[in-house]
């Protein structure tokens, strides 16, 4: 007897996990950061250093929580209405088959332990985790798909996450001139 809720508490360990490593990155990251412009020794005269470091630790992974459960959503939401779009299925049985495959987030989120060190690491863990899932459920659904369904259900995705993306770095890259352009200092060179 197979129990269809027994990989339900995955995604939340997913979620948890790549938190938790790429908040340890961060962690690091930050001492610099704030060596370098030197509130470091004032923030260490409220708090002790292990105390300090645990504290940007849960900062961080309150952050990188919310960013990949918002990751979560959005993929979920990206995947239905491609479902809704192209496949034969009117019931959500291939929902149930695409369940499972939280296993590969679950195993991806383990992996990234090993590249604590490296941002690039852990990114690239994430999407090549992301990348295996994508694939994992277009051989999913493909059962109740055509093969146009297929080949819309791939550039549904593609377009969409093309779209976001794009956006995204698109405001970074706009907030990042207006913010360059507003210092003083940089009036004076």
């Amino acid at each position: 007897m197979k129990n269809t809720y027994l990989t339900g508490y995955l995604p939340f360990f997913s979620i948890l996990m790549f938190s938790l490593t790429f908040s340890v990155y961060g962690v690091g990251v930050s001492v610099d950061l704030f060596k370098g412009i030197g509130i470091y020794a004032g923030m260490r005269e409220f708090l002790s250093d292990i105390q300090l470091k645990l504290f940007i630790l849960i900062l961080l992974m309150i952050l990188f929580f919310m960013v990949f459960a918002a990751l979560k959503l959005i993929a979920e939401t990206i995947n239905e209405a491609a479902l809704l779009f192209f496949s034969r299925d009117r019931e959500g049985k291939v929902l149930q088959l695409v369940r499972s495959g939280s296993i590969i987030y679950f195993a991806g989120s383990l992996a990234s332990v090993a590249s604590l060190k490296s941002f690039i690491g852990l990114v690239s863990i994430f999407l090549v985790t992301s990348f295996i899932y994508f694939v994992y459920f277009v051989i999913k659904t493909s059962s109740t798909l055509t093969l146009a369904g297929t080949m819309g259900v791939i550039l549904f995705e593609v377009l969409i996450w093309s779209v976001l993306v794009s956006g995204i770095l698109y405001v970074m890259v706009k907030l990042y001139n207006s913010l360059m352009a507003s210092l003083p200092i940089l009036d004076q060179l």
